[in-house]
């Protein structure tokens, strides 16, 4: 990698530290507002050496100008370097205010920035509202973040599901509007409408304005942190967990068919057939499991539905919140959590997992292949979306479908290792990588959280967070020699 490349990559990611510590002021204000001015100082010094850090790497770099002389494989760099830049100045807060180890403090800032939800604190209900409000727009930024990157960059990169929606999709993002950039916008546009209205729902059925800021930076992202031990159990309104299910649904789609919208084709979300998908899942389990809950307890149909919707969408959504303790619903219910929390959202959405096209082009090459053995010599197509499926990305599918497994393997060989039973090692690194958060069992179920595990164990989880929010591929490349080499 030439030197002149390490200085375009040092502008922009100069750039993204001084943007995070512009954000660091937004916990300040909110601790002026509830007049707690003692607390101001741990931010103000993290946003202080966040800024000269940035203004460093600027002096250092070249002009974002020249950004078009990157290579593709400069891309991996680039993308690779900056998330991991970005969380490690963003564990400053969480070290300087809570006085956080920087095991701690890295698992932490990591689960905020890629939209994890999994946390290492506890008493969120008594704790300082700075530190609440860090970690919720961590995850809001994080989200704006990977979809930037799903759409502008991974498709180039020829790895990230958003190719297969580009160039598939009858509503492809380059036939939205003609510059990248007016995509941008109208991406961030939806982005910041969709958290105003988020705000505004959840006041109008009954939280706070503080809680309702938190939760729908947490919701929209796909995140999952909230600002109470109980999660989104805390509020007893059934119209708090209706809008919450509403907004991680949103968060869960497409935002560039949302661009699509805001240009006038009102149809572009009804008719994806990933769209249609995601929500067939969403309600088949809604009505499934609900149905199930409602003859295995006491609880009225609509309660019991009610209870399944909010924990399955925070699961299927990769969310991470949690209404009461799922996992002492039954072995049946047990499992299918497990299970669900390996789908995901739509592609080119805030939620991680393996993403709902995966399972869809997975199911078209199963009726093909069928189809194939009963007529040897037919031509059977293979459409998605109305358009042919390449072997391109059929192929880049099955690539990354089988490297997302074996490092959920891997990973949970390493963590029983460290000493945790298999239920925790196996759910933790399945969690962790598909970015759901919660894992199964005591220790990190909906009803725990991560802070009792080992130090080993907290940094190959941090790791995982970073590896499934990049698509695993991506962080792959950078670490092969060859990638190296000139």
């Amino acid at each position: 990698m030439s030197k002149s490349t390490l200085r375009i990559l040092a502008f922009i990611n100069g750039v993204f530290l001084v943007t995070l510590s512009v954000s660091m002021l937004v916990p300040v204000i909110t601790l002026l507002v509830f007049e707690r001015p003692h607390e101001i100082n741990s931010f103000l010094w993290s946003s202080l050496i966040t800024f000269v850090s940035g203004l460093i790497l600027i002096a250092q770099g070249r002009s974002r100008q020249q950004a078009s002389q990157l290579r593709p494989r400069d891309m991996y760099m680039l993308t690779v370097s900056s998330w991991v830049l970005v969380c490690l100045f963003a564990t400053l807060p969480f070290i300087f205010s809570q006085h956080m180890g920087v095991t701690d403090a890295l698992f932490e800032s990591m689960s905020g920035i890629t939209a994890t939800g999994a946390t290492v604190l506890s008493g969120l209900d008594n704790m300082s509202p700075g530190i609440l409000i860090w970690r919720s727009l961590l995850h809001w930024l994080g989200g704006v973040g990977f979809i930037a990157m799903a759409v502008a960059i991974l498709p180039m990169l020829r790895i990230g599901g958003m190719r297969l929606f580009q160039t598939e999709s009858s509503d492809r993002s380059d036939k939205i509007m003609p510059r990248s950039h007016m995509v941008a916008k109208y991406m961030v546009a939806a982005y910041v409408g969709l958290s105003i209205f988020g705000v505004v729902a959840l006041w109008l059925a009954g939280m706070g304005w503080f809680d309702a800021i938190n939760h729908t930076m947490s919701a929209i992202a796909t995140g999952g942190f909230s600002t109470s031990d109980s999660s989104i159990g805390h509020w007893q309104q059934p119209a708090v967990h209706w809008v919450t299910v509403l907004l991680m649904i949103l968060g869960s789609l497409p935002f560039v068919l949302y661009v699509a919208t805001l240009r006038g084709n009102f149809r572009a979300l009804y008719y994806d057939q990933q769209v249609r998908g995601f929500l067939g899942i969403l309600l088949s389990t809604w009505l499934i499991l609900g149905t199930w809950y409602a003859l295995t307890t006491d609880l009225h149909w609509l309660e019991a539905v009610r209870h399944v919707a909010v924990n399955t969408t925070s699961i299927i959504s990769t969310t991470g919140f949690a209404l009461g303790d799922y996992t002492l619903w039954g072995g049946f219910a047990g499992m299918l959590f497990f299970y669900l929390g390996f789908i995901g959202g739509c592609s080119g959405s805030t939620a991680g997992g393996l993403k709902i096209f995966r399972f869809q082009v997975a199911y078209i090459l199963l009726k093909a292949n069928l189809k194939q053995l009963v007529h040897p010599r037919a031509v059977i197509k293979q459409q998605y979306n109305q358009h042919r499926l390449d072997e391109d990305i059929v192929r880049s599918i099955l690539t990354f479908s089988f490297f997302f497994t074996t490092t959920i393997a891997v990973m949970a060989l390493g963590l029983s290792l460290c000493g945790l039973d298999w239920i925790t090692s196996l759910s933790g690194a399945a969690s962790t990588v598909s970015g759901v958060g919660p894992g199964m069992g005591p220790i990190i179920g909906p009803a725990g959280n991560f802070s009792s595990l080992p130090d080993a164990a907290k940094w190959i989880l941090t790791c995982g967070m970073l590896l499934g929010r990049l698509e695993i591929l991506t962080v792959m490349v950078v670490l092969m020699p060859l990638f190296w080499r000139h």
